[in-house]
């Protein structure tokens, strides 16, 4: 009932998932993701706690191929679907006898996909090799395997959730949690779309791109970027009249008073002065 993708990104070390299936809020159900450790897809009718004993052994050392035999000779995992990733690219993955048809998965060089109660056969090649197609980040090539998965047909019974999670390849400090993305859509009638429309919003956060942001950021939140925005292309009328539409909302005169030589409205006041 759920079709992902797990990977690695070679040059950055980072590990990722993108997974989407019929049921409510599967980004809680199926990804088991640590940073320097591994990537764990758990699908089909597994234990809720195997993702976690999975990362585990991972973290113990075990490579991936090792725990994905312990995990299908287990009889309480015989119709389960799961794929394992360490951080260093080593990846196995296994489809349950017991799994709903369509069901399989495809193994690559540090990635992954599977799937099963697939609406047919060329969900996963089609996944597979979008993936390995697409440059760019981690998180753009996930996106597109779990798009073209989905165009393929997706999950047969439908549609409701998605989720994305990508980590660092180096263990998390106190000054690094190592999470690079962790966005989910939970209920949606084209999860994948919405995924793909956070994922572009998430990319205008990390890039300050505030022409995107004066359009797409909460209501409230767009007069702030729109006056960044104009500041930036050098509008000094376009700055003023954000500014102004920004102090006529509740509250928003104080803030800007309390933010008065803050570096980030710098380029504002400068273009106002």
């Amino acid at each position: 009932m759920t079709f992902s993708v797990i990977g690695r990104d070679a040059g950055t070390g980072d590990l990722g998932i993108a997974v989407s299936s019929c049921i409510l809020a599967v980004g809680r159900v199926v990804p088991s993701v640590r940073p320097g450790v591994g990537v764990v897809a758990v699908q089909a009718r597994s234990r809720r706690g195997l993702g976690g004993s999975l990362l585990t052994g991972l973290a113990e050392g075990a490579p991936p191929a090792d725990l994905v035999r312990r995990a299908a000779h287990a009889a309480e995992d015989v119709d389960r679907q799961i794929a394992v990733l360490d951080a260093t690219g080593r990846v196995a993955a296994d489809t349950g006898r017991g799994s709903l048809p369509v069901s399989g998965h495809l193994v690559g060089e540090g990635f992954s996909v599977q799937g099963n109660m697939l609406a047919s056969a060329d969900v996963l090649p089609a996944m597979s090799q979008a993936f390995t197609a697409t440059g760019g980040p981690l998180a753009d090539r996930l996106l597109a395997a779990l798009t073209a998965g989905q165009d393929a047909g997706g999950d047969l019974r439908g549609r409701q959730s998605a989720a994305l999670q990508v980590v660092g390849g180096s263990p998390a400090t106190d000054d690094d949690d190592g999470v690079r993305l962790d966005l989910r859509v939970d209920d949606s009638g084209d999860p994948v779309a919405q995924l793909r429309m956070l994922r572009n919003l998430q990319r205008a956060y990390d890039e300050r791109d505030y022409e995107t942001l004066a359009v797409f950021a909460p209501e409230g939140a767009r007069d702030l970027y729109a006056a960044l925005a104009a500041s930036r292309r050098g509008d000094r009328a376009a700055a003023r009249s954000a500014l102004e539409a920004m102090r006529a909302r509740p509250g928003w005169s104080a803030w800007l008073a309390s933010m008065a030589g803050d570096a980030r409205l710098a380029g504002v006041s400068r273009l106002l002065g």
